[in-house]
C-alpha cells in the first residue's frame, strides 16, 4: 500500500494534497468541504485585515490549458479566518491547518502577525508575498530589499510556525538572491509558485479581453504554469536550508503532475485551477492517480522519491 504521508516541521499530514489559497476557501462552508475531502490539509483564503470585495467581475475565465484570474484578494478579513482556524483546531486537534495572510502593506502584515501571535492558533501561518492582482500594489516577492525588511521586522517578534508564498522567478540569479534572504529566517516552509502574473487572453468572438480588472491582465494558472512551478521548486530545493520544506503549487492536473513536483523537491502539493473546475472531489482522483504512479515506479512512500530528480550527464 502506497503511503502519502508527509511532514513540515513537527506537523504530520496523511496526504500530500491541499488547496491553493484563493480557491474554494472563501467561506466557512467551503473550508468545511475541503476538510471533509481527501486532501491532507487545507489553507484559508489569504486574509487582509478588513474584509475586501476584490476586483469587479468577470474576474476569472477558463482557458484551454488552465485559467486566468484577477480576483483582487476578496476575503472576509483576518478575524473571520482566524476564528475558523481556532474552531478547526479545537475540533480536529490532530489535523494541522494553514492560515494565510496577505497584507496590502508591511504595516498591515505586521499588525495581522501580532494578532495571530497573541492568539491561541497553533497551526502554520502563510505570509503571502506574491498576490499579483491588486491594482496599484506591487508584489513584495519581486522586491528583494523589501522582502528582507518585511521578514526582519516580522521575525523580530513572531514565534509561531510560518512560511512564505512566493511569485514565480525566471532567472537563476533571482533564486540565489531570494534563497539567501530566506535562509536567514526561521521559516518552516516556502510555497512556490503563485500564478504567473499579468497574462492576457482575448475572446475571439468579441475581440475583448476575457476578464475585466486591469484591462484584462491576470494571473495564469493550470497546465501553463507547470514548467515554471517545477523550475521554482527545484531551484529552491537546491538552495534553501533543508529544514525549510517546499510546497509545490502550479499545473497539477493529474497524479503525474503531483509526482513531478515531489520529485523536484516538494513536501506538499497545492491544487488551484483544477480544484476550481472540479471541486474537492478532485483530491480523490489525484490521490488515486499519484498512488498508481508510485506503484508503477516501485515506491511505497513519498520519501522514496522526493527531491530525487535525475539530470542528464
Amino acid at each position: 500500500m502506497t503511503d502519502l504521508h508527509t511532514s513540515i516541521d513537527k506537523f504530520q499530514f496523511d496526504n500530500v494534497f491541499m488547496n491553493a489559497s484563493g480557491v474554494r476557501c472563501y467561506t466557512k462552508d467551503e473550508l468545511d468541504e475541503l476538510a471533509q475531502s481527501d486532501a491532507g490539509t487545507l489553507v484559508t483564503k489569504s486574509a487582509t485585515q478588513a474584509k475586501r470585495l476584490g476586483n469587479p467581475s468577470p474576474r476569472y475565465a477558463r482557458l484551454e490549458l488552465g485559467s486566468i484570474n484577477s480576483m483582487g484578494l476578496p476575503n472576509e478579513g483576518l478575524e473571520y479566518y482566524l476564528d475558523y482556524a481556532l474552531s478547526f483546531q479545537k475540533a480536529r486537534p490532530d489535523k494541522p491547518i494553514f492560515l494565510s495572510v496577505a497584507g496590502l502593506s508591511m504595516e498591515e502584515n505586521l499588525a495581522m502577525a501580532h494578532t495571530i501571535e497573541d492568539s491561541d492558533f497553533n497551526g502554520l501561518v502563510e505570509f503571502n508575498l506574491s498576490c499579483p492582482n491588486v491594482p496599484g500594489k506591487p508584489q513584495t516577492g519581486y522586491d528583494f530589499d523589501r522582502t528582507q525588511e518585511v521578514l526582519t521586522n516580522l521575525f523580530s517578534f513572531f514565534t509561531k510556525p510560518a512560511g512564505v508564498k512566493l511569485p514565480p522567478y525566471f532567472d537563476l540569479a533571482q533564486f540565489d538572491q531570494m534563497a539567501a534572504i530566506l535562509n536567514q529566517f526561521p521559516l518552516k516552509f516556502v510555497n512556490s509558485i503563485n500564478s504567473l502574473g499579468n497574462g492576457l487572453m482575448i475572446d475571439p468572438e468579441t475581440d475583448t479581453a476575457l476578464i475585466k480588472p486591469k484591462g484584462g491582465f491576470g494571473g495564469i494558472g493550470g497546465a501553463y504554469a507547470k514548467p515554471i512551478a517545477l523550475a521554482n521548486v527545484r531551484a529552491f530545493a537546491q538552495r534553501l536550508d533543508p529544514k525549510i520544506r517546499l510546497i509545490g503549487t502550479g499545473g497539477v492536473i493529474n497524479g503525474r503532475d503531483a509526482y513531478d513536483l515531489i520529485l523536484a523537491g516538494a513536501s506538499l502539493v497545492q491544487v488551484g485551477t483544477l480544484l476550481q473546475e472540479e471541486g474537492p472531489a478532485a483530491f480523490t482522483r489525484l490521490t488515486r492517480e499519484l498512488q498508481a504512479v508510485m506503484q508503477t515506479k516501485g515506491y511505497n512512500a513519498i520519501s522514496d522519491f522526493k527531491g530525487q530528480l535525475k539530470v542528464l550527464s
